[in-house]
């Protein structure tokens, strides 16, 4: 009997050493954050790599309606999970895990993807026209009007391809055309409060024939908030997740310290 007690006294001794020295510490669960005219699925290639590595991955539904109420729902989404938490935000996501990463203290990391990272006081419209390059005010359809007086945002779908994924096979993009998910007007009007970016290691990966954001935009935004790494992919387009999963998820696995 004292033989086992003492066994079973080691074992948990070693645990405990385990654990304090972050020898077993899970590898954290990455949630990614699809941006304006894009969705969940956008992610595909993304998640399939991330969880053949190991990873627990959520793709978030992102409302599209606000930087603050999208950022909201962000963050009740990762304060129910368990661990740290890796946010990733494509386009107008990239405002939404800026602002939702704050006073969140398992979020581990962010990671930029062809996104906006917003200073205080700063919105998606008014960093996209910081610097020239960006067309898509040319590719938007006519606004959809909603009920309480505001706006719904799509992109022309002829115009898509083009526009957000050149880089894409094109029955594919012609297919993320027609299953668009519309932003809020007033969303990319909306000026972020504090971004998390300040207090929380970044990484950054955008494309240089990215049509959405200027690619001297994103440069600015990933130097002002002291990346980790960036990468740049030439030709890249706005769609990155879909036309470059490998990189995207090898910048996230090193975000994640895996």
């Amino acid at each position: 009997m004292f033989k086992f007690i003492s066994r079973i006294l080691a074992v948990n001794i070693l645990a405990s050493v385990a654990f304090e020295g972050g020898a077993t510490e899970a590898k954290p669960t990455i949630v990614l954050v699809h941006g304006a005219f894009a969705d969940s699925s956008s992610w595909n290639g993304v998640v399939s790599l991330l969880t053949g590595s190991g990873f627990t991955v959520v793709a978030a539904a992102n409302p599209l309606r606000g930087v603050a109420s999208d950022a909201e729902y962000l963050a009740s989404l990762a304060r129910s999970i368990a661990g740290p938490v890796v946010l990733v935000g494509h386009s107008y996501g990239g405002a939404v895990i800026s602002a939702a990463a704050n006073g969140l203290g398992n979020v581990k990391a962010l990671v930029f993807v062809a996104a906006f990272a917003p200073d205080q006081g700063e919105s998606a419209l008014a960093l996209a026209g910081k610097f020239p390059g960006s067309t898509l005010g040319a590719a938007l359809a006519a606004p959809v009007e909603l009920p309480d007086g505001g706006k719904d945002l799509y992109v022309q779908q002829a115009k898509f391809p083009q526009q957000f994924a050149a880089d894409v096979p094109l029955p594919q993009a012609k297919a993320m055309a027609a299953t668009q998910r519309p932003i809020r007007a007033a969303a990319l009007e909306e000026a972020l409060h504090a971004p998390a970016w300040k207090a929380i290691p970044n990484w950054a990966i955008y494309g240089t024939a990215d049509l959405n954001i200027p690619p001297q935009a994103m440069s600015f935004m990933a130097e002002r908030a002291k990346a980790r790494k960036i990468i740049v992919i030439k030709g890249g387009s706005h769609a990155l997740m879909v036309s470059h999963p490998a990189n995207v998820a090898a910048l996230i696995r090193e975000a994640a310290g895996n």
